[in-house]
């Protein structure tokens, strides 16, 4: 089975959130406010992000994170890399920094490589944006359960 980690899986999650406010600053509580992620494991994803400029860090009491492009202008890629390396899905792909040891005699040599140029194409085109545009923005944490508040109690905006 093909799979990323879940680090990467959470640092798109962080990214997508991150993504539905135009030039919203963050901070690592706040994700996990609207993530549910725990705050070491968000503040940690930030700071690789950052450090790997997807992600600007500002300074300050009124500081965190924000995005450091547009999200049309960041590929799912990218996030996967920095969290990930480079995806191979064998260690004979160029991408691979791993020795096959039968690489010389293989039948299949060169037969990865398509696959693996396949995968990272599809990861190439699909945008930040993209993935924010399919799915709805989750009420944080604190606000769960009070959806049904106004209905229950007849109150009308």
């Amino acid at each position: 089975m093909i799979k990323l980690s879940k680090m990467t899986d959470y640092g798109v999650v962080i990214m997508s959130e991150m993504a539905r406010i135009e030039g919203r600053v963050m901070t690592a509580p706040d994700l996990s406010l609207y993530t549910g992620l725990k705050v070491p494991t968000a503040a940690k994803i930030l700071r690789l992000l950052a450090k790997n400029d997807l992600l600007v860090s500002i300074r300050g009491a009124h500081g965190g994170y924000r995005l450091d492009r547009e999200p049309s202008k960041i590929s799912i890629a990218e996030i996967v890399r920095v969290l990930e390396g480079p995806v191979a899905v064998t260690s004979c792909v160029d991408t691979s920094h791993d020795d096959c040891s039968v690489e010389e005699c293989c039948p299949m040599r060169g037969g990865w490589e398509k696959i693996n140029t396949a995968i990272n194409a599809a990861m190439e085109e699909v945008t930040l944006a993209d993935m924010t545009s399919v799915t709805p923005a989750p009420l944080p944490k604190s606000a769960r359960g009070t959806e049904n508040l106004t209905t229950s109690l007849n109150i009308t905006e």
